[in-house]
């Protein structure tokens, strides 16, 4: 079943809105409880690397939510 274009846009507000914060502190939760140990954190640029992965991760799923948003309404 396809969304509508304002389903569409007011799910994308939800998930910038709520979801986005949400996954942001799940993430850095996470990756501090994996690497609280100093000596078993690893480079600076791999913990970079991570972040900017778990950054560019969670848009996949919302791909079709939010292709076309930007764009005047088709319907009217």
């Amino acid at each position: 079943m396809a969304l509508s274009y304002k389903a569409r846009r007011r799910w994308s507000i939800v998930i910038l809105v709520l979801a986005l914060p949400l996954y942001m502190v799940v993430a850095v939760t996470l990756m501090n409880a994996l690497f609280a140990d100093p000596l078993n954190r690893p480079p600076i640029w791999a913990e970079l690397g991570i972040y900017v992965g778990l950054g560019v991760l969670w848009a996949f799923p919302f791909k079709v939510i939010f292709k076309g948003i930007g764009q005047a309404d088709p319907d009217a």
